[in-house]
């Protein structure tokens, strides 16, 4: 099974995520969002599927500073075009596995997902 997941190092819900995921012997990929960003592409990809109420970050330190004119209004292409610029406005983690995506860290979610 290909994993990867996608958030930021230093955040405490990324590191319980990675925690979970090698202490059962689950193998993925790393993509660091501070270091190579992300493809506005693929957040549309993550968007449709999981909706963009459950993609972007509301509660987080970035989205209480963004100016007001931004936080207004935002449809699915202006959440891409925020999260793509500040990728620290993405729920984190989020994970690609073959047939599904996850978002966001709850064990008994990502159990039923990914233990094989």
């Amino acid at each position: 099974m290909t994993i990867t997941l996608y958030g930021i190092p230093n955040c405490d819900t990324v590191k319980k995520a990675r925690t979970w995921l090698e202490t059962r012997g689950i193998a993925y990929a790393f993509h660091d969002y501070k270091k190579a960003g992300a493809k506005p592409e693929q957040l549309a990809r993550w968007v449709e599927v999981a909706g963009l109420d459950k993609v972007l970050n509301r509660a987080g330190t970035t989205f209480r500073k963004l100016d007001p004119a931004d936080k207004t209004g935002i449809d699915d292409a202006k959440g891409v075009m925020l999260m793509a610029a500040q990728p620290s406005l993405i729920k984190r983690p989020i994970v690609e596995y073959p047939g599904g995506l996850l978002v966001g860290f709850r064990d008994a979610e990502w159990a039923a997902a990914l233990a094989a």
